[in-house]
């Protein structure tokens, strides 16, 4: 068994989090998500499953991930490649939702427990990247705490790694507000995505 099979495993096997998950209103029990392989070259650094994640235990099954898609310029075929894309968010469990139905933070337990160890059994990304402010903090601890500031600086961080919002429906009026997002930032980010996985 390698390395990697052999930590997806152990992740997969993960109950760290069972008493905080089962204190929150929707009272569930772990499920790490892993989606990576051997060989990728691009990685996408996440925030946490959603509870459709969560119920089919493959990430980005939802409407965040086809909109994801569509902004990479890929198809599910190749965004589930795991020889080609790691999806590696930054808790492997959905997190549950609050007493008011709001998604929980992704808890910090479970990024200090295993992303550096995932991120060196998978070694080096030609593309990174870093969707949403908890991705951009860990990964840019220099970067603005503002989404909006870090993705609107998303030159400063080019080849190798590109900053963006998440793509939840939620930030479809930030869409709206930042259309250079779609005109300047989405070409580039196609272009290196296809140069990439090329």
């Amino acid at each position: 068994m390698s390395k990697l099979d052999a930590l997806t495993q152990e992740i997969a096997a993960c109950t760290l989090c069972t008493e905080r998950f089962a204190a929150t209103a929707t009272a569930h029990a772990p499920r790490p998500v892993t989606w990576f392989g051997t060989g990728a070259r691009v990685l996408i650094a996440g925030q946490a499953p959603g509870l459709q994640v969560h119920e089919s235990g493959k990430p980005f099954t939802d409407p965040s991930g086809n909109r994801l898609r569509n902004w990479m310029g890929i198809d599910e075929a190749v965004f589930y490649d795991t020889s080609r894309v790691a999806i590696l968010p930054m808790a492997f469990c959905f997190p549950g939702y609050d007493a008011k139905g709001s998604d929980l933070p992704p808890p910090r337990i479970c990024a200090r427990a295993w992303r550096a160890r995932v991120l060196d059994a998978l070694g080096k990304f030609s593309l990174t990247l870093l969707v949403g402010g908890y991705a951009q903090s860990w990964h840019l601890p220099r970067a603005s705490k503002s989404v909006t500031t870090t993705v609107a600086e998303w030159r400063d961080h080019l080849p190798d790694v590109l900053p963006l919002p998440h793509p939840s429906w939620r930030n479809t009026g930030w869409l709206k507000k930042n259309p250079w997002f779609e005109t300047e930032l989405l070409p580039v980010l196609r272009y290196r995505v296809a140069e990439a996985l090329a």
